[in-house]
This record gives structure tokens, sequence and C-alpha cells, in this order.
């Protein structure tokens, strides 16, 4: 693991999911650019000193000498060091898993995609709420044309926690809002690249055009907090983002419509146990996440009987999972990859320069539309 040191949120949740399946062991690291609190880091996580390492340069090299050394690197750090990290790990035939987002650009996030084709090692973008069951349910149901051909897709991501300005204390808050770190887009590239990354694994269509406004609700902040978003999608759907981190009420609310034809479906992060479903001039359902009714690959990521609650963590192991599952011979083409990186990256700059631009529509796939 490179990152994930005393007080950081996301790499000891990396390392639960890691560890739930018994499927990886943590056995080297470098946790800190501070040498204290990355000691004391791999003191408390049980890693042996030799195999605690001041950067990630030294900790490939080291890794290098061992027999039983490391298979697989979880990067878990802010965005600026993602690319270089994530280059140098690939090139040192080592397995990648990668925070988002991916990269701070799009020419970054293509020379990522190069350096994979070249390696031939595996790279998991931590897209991590496609891990849980009923989104992956929610995809078959689309797939199979329960919907019928989709109408619109609406998805947003909502939060409250940097309704204020932080403390200076606040290490999570302190990067997130700091272009060094954490790149041109704020909200954007934190939860809003979250919300698009779900519309398009639901509906299996990739967004072309999006037409966006982007804002700053807390005065004096460098990087958006907010954003509104009109979304086109190659298969003909419309849709809508939405994402914020200065609402009020809203703890981690991502959640999805997809409307079809034939039916409609709806999921929410915070109750993620169930999938509304209802059909044209029919009774709703509600769907609930039980292994005896769901595909047999949707079923690999429920661990307890329905009726007793999976979340977050789980979702998050099931990512590690089917990584293990993938490394061992069986490929799960589900798995977020670099190509989500990309397209990721490309909507980041294409919404930046449609904001820009006051709300023209702009394509994904324009190269020149960069942060």
């Amino acid at each position: 693991m490179v990152g994930g040191g005393q007080g950081a949120l996301i790499g000891g949740v990396h390392r639960i999911a890691a560890r739930m399946d018994d499927r990886f062991e943590l056995v080297a690291g470098s946790f800190s650019s501070q040498p204290e609190r990355n000691r004391a880091t791999a003191r408390e996580l049980g890693v042996n000193d030799a195999r605690c390492y001041a950067d990630y340069q030294a900790l490939l090299a080291g890794e290098a000498e061992h027999e039983d050394g490391a298979e697989v690197v979880a990067i878990v750090t802010p965005n600026h060091l993602h690319f270089p990290m994530a280059l140098a790990c690939l090139e040192a035939g080592k397995h990648v898993i990668c925070e988002k987002p991916m990269t701070l650009g799009v020419d970054e996030a293509q020379q990522l995609a190069q350096a994979v084709k070249r390696s031939g090692r595996r790279f998991v973008l931590m897209h991590n709420y496609v891990g849980y069951p009923l989104v992956q349910h929610a995809r078959e149901l689309v797939a199979r044309g329960e919907l019928g051909r989709l109408r619109s897709v609406h998805v947003e991501y909502v939060q409250e926690w940097l309704s204020e300005a932080p403390g200076a204390d606040n290490r999570q808050a302190a990067w997130r809002l700091d272009p060094a770190r954490a790149g041109s887009a704020g909200c954007l590239g934190d939860i809003g690249v979250h919300a698009f990354h779900l519309a398009q694994f639901i509906s299996g269509q990739r967004v072309s055009e999006v037409s966006a406004e982007l804002f700053t609700a807390v005065a004096g902040r460098e990087l958006d907090d907010n954003v509104h978003a009109l979304l086109r999608f190659a298969g003909g759907a419309r849709g809508m983002l939405w994402a914020s981190q200065t609402s009020p009420g809203f703890e981690n609310g991502l959640s999805i419509r997809v409307v079809g034809e034939k039916a409609s479906l709806r999921w929410a992060q915070e109750t993620p146990n169930e999938l509304h479903f209802a059909p044209l001039d029919g009774p709703a359902q509600r769907l609930t996440r039980r292994d005896d009714r769901l595909g047999a690959d949707v079923a690999r990521g429920i661990r307890i009987p329905g009726g007793h609650p999976e979340g977050f963590l789980e979702a998050f192991a099931n990512l590690y999972q089917a990584l293990a599952d993938d490394l061992e011979g069986t490929e799960m083409t589900w798995l977020p990859g670099v190509d989500d990186g990309v397209d990721g990256m490309r909507f980041i700059a294409a919404t930046l320069a449609s904001s820009r631009a006051a709300g023209t529509w702009t394509p994904l796939q324009d190269k020149g539309n960069q942060p």
C-alpha cells in the first residue's frame, strides 16, 4: 500500500476490504511521507520494519528483492500522485489498485492506458459503488431489456461535509480543496466522477456530450463544490447529474434512477440492500439482496443471507475479491479499469470546459478539452 497512514480514512477501508475474504495479505507499505507517521502506521498494521519504505520508489526496489514481494500495489494517496505511482508500479510489473480520479488530466490517463497494455498487468480503478450486488443486478436488468429502450438516467451524489470552511486540522478537506493536489476539479473530481461512472455502468451507455455549470457555494474556494450537468448518451438516453458537497441534510446521498419505455428502476447507496423496479402499468416491486434470487455472478459478492444487511465495506471488498478471482483465472469483465479512468477524465475535462463556456454542449471525445 502507498498512502493510507494514520488518520487517513480510505486506507483503512482498503485494508479491511482486502482481508475480508482472506485473499490478500498486506506485506509492505509506504504509508506516509512523514517518517514517524509512516513507521507508526506500519507497527500498528504488523508490517515488518524492513518492509516499511520511505517512498514508493524504495518500495518497488525493495520488494523486488523479496521472494514473496508484493504482487499488487494499492494507491490511496491524494490525486496528484496517482499517475506517477501507478505508472512506476506497472513498469515494475505490479498489478495496481488505484483510487479515483485516476489522473489529473486526459493526457496522463491515456498514457496510463498505454502503460497498462504494455505491462500486461491488471489495473483496477476503485469505483467501489459498482461492488454492490443490487447495482450489478440493476445493470443486468437493463442489459436483458427489462426496461426497454432507455429514455433517461438521473444520478446524484450529494453531501454536506464541506458546507462550511473546514478546520485547519481537517486533512481530508485540505488536499481536496487544494488545486495542486486535487487537480482542476473539486467536487466534480471527488464525487461527481463516481456518479458519472455509476450512470454509465448501470445504463450500459456512454455519455457523449455534457452541458454543465459548476460553482462554489462557500466563498474563497478555488475549486468547485457543486456540479449541475445535463447528459446526452451515445445510446440515445438523456440524463442529469447533480453533485454537491455543500448541501445540509445529505450525508452520502448517492442515488440513481433509470427510466425506460417499459419500466424504471431506482437505487440509493444509503439503502443499498433494496432496488426498486416499476414496470409500466404494473405494481412496483422492492427487490432485496438475496443470493438465491440473483444471477450467479452477482451472488458471488453476497456473503450472508437476505435480511442481514451488507454495505459499504462489503461492496469495497467485492472489487478486491473480483481482482483475486481474475488473477487466479476467472475473468471479471465488470471490474472498473483503466478505460473507465480515461472516460472519467474526459468527463471531468468536458464538464469544466462546458462550464467555462456558459453550459455549451461539449463532447467527451474532444481531447482539446483538458483540465
